[in-house]
């Protein structure tokens, strides 16, 4: 079972939805990093439900962390982070089990588990598991921005409602990157994060749920950092984001649009002005696997929230017999405004990752040979 990612970073996480804690375990931080822990008690709070368009269950998340932390700087040494689940309700989960949620992980964690796997509130499978990700991926947030390397997401598409996308100008980006990171509901566009609110209501009064999709900027981000073929940068966040329940779909610059392209509008041209950049970034500042320097723009598509109130049919898995079945509790009628935080925070854990691998290697390679 693979619960660790990482090559010279690494991050473990552990627990259920409804058991004691849930965690993660950083391995291979650097020594002496000052960690601010009002940062990530902010990150924490953008993944928190609040309002009528969240779940119900409320929990405080306010991380822990009993080792590799001292004096408020990093050890060097494991630094585990513990998050008390305080809110559970697991009654909710006692009349449908054997009933096989459409959606969820139910019947695969039955065939994978032999049935031993904690079952309420999806158990290792739950959404509340993002709470580990987004502690450990502040920490390694906190050492990217120390670097001048930012990260943020919108939402560029809650269900038909479209938001304006990022801006192709750097000024302008880093400006709405940073507006982003201060919002709870992440639009651009105050006029279209209004009609999304509205469709979120409007599906939870129908016993329903929506999607979108997160558009992700990272700029600051330096050129040669990633690997060809099976290291390459987009294969390495790809992975870290289908790690994110209810992922479905990542793309990176044009994405599926380069089909509708041809060679001559699908490049970016390169033109030198103080440093390398290119005219256009279509192809989202990532060459052959590798950084090219330029903004890194991620698209993530996120299915609706599958817990939704009306009756569905199915099967019970004890039983083998047809049924139907209404899942009660708290659910999320859309989980976008909170996702976001988690794919901000994933993916600047594979980026310090990624530019950890290059610092190793760059300390034997040889003296650049230009001729």
């Amino acid at each position: 079972m693979q619960n660790s990612i990482g090559t010279n970073l690494t991050m473990t996480i552990f627990g259920e939805s409804h058991g004691p804690y849930i965690g993660a375990v950083l391995d291979g931080l650097p020594s002496g990093i000052l960690i601010d822990m009002d940062f990530l008690y902010r990150d924490m709070e953008k993944r928190k439900a609040s309002g009528n368009i969240s779940t119900q269950r409320h929990e405080d998340d306010l991380p822990e962390i009993v080792s590799g932390l001292f004096n408020g700087y990093t050890t060097g040494t494991p630094l585990t982070i513990l998050i008390k689940n305080k809110d559970p309700h697991s009654k909710d989960y006692e009349k449908i089990r054997g009933r096989l949620r459409p959606g969820h992980a139910d019947y695969t964690a039955f065939e994978r588990y032999s049935g031993f796997q904690d079952y309420r509130g999806g158990g290792h499978f739950s959404g509340r598991l993002t709470a580990c990700i987004t502690a450990a991926g502040s920490i390694c947030k906190q050492i990217l921005y120390a670097k001048g390397v930012l990260v943020g997401s919108h939402m560029e598409q809650v269900h038909d409602v479209y938001d304006e996308k990022f801006s192709d100008d750097l000024h302008i980006l880093h400006q709405q990157i940073q507006k982003m990171n201060q919002s709870t509901f992440p639009m651009l566009d105050e006029s279209k994060a209004q009609e999304a609110r509205k469709r979120i209501v409007s599906a939870k009064e129908e016993g329903d749920s929506v999607g979108g999709i997160l558009e992700t900027a990272i700029t600051g981000f330096p050129a040669g950092i990633g690997d060809p073929i099976f290291g390459s940068l987009e294969s390495l966040l790809s992975s870290l984001l289908y790690a994110v329940p209810a992922v479905k779909g990542v793309s990176f610059g044009l994405g599926f649009d380069f089909a509708n392209q041809k060679g001559s509008t699908a490049n970016d041209e390169f033109y030198y002005d103080q440093t390398l950049c290119t005219r256009t970034n279509h192809n989202a500042g990532i060459n052959g696997g590798i950084s090219n320097g330029m903004p890194i723009l991620i698209h993530t598509c996120v299915k609706p929230t599958p817990s939704i109130y009306k009756e569905q049919r199915s099967v019970d898995y004890m039983t083998k017999e047809n049924v139907t079945l209404q899942i009660e509790g708290r659910h999320d009628p859309c989980i976008l405004h909170r996702a976001r935080i988690v794919v901000d925070n994933i993916v600047s854990f594979g980026l310090l990752d990624a530019w950890m691998s290059k610092v190793g290697r760059d300390y034997f390679t040889g003296e650049r040979h230009e001729s």
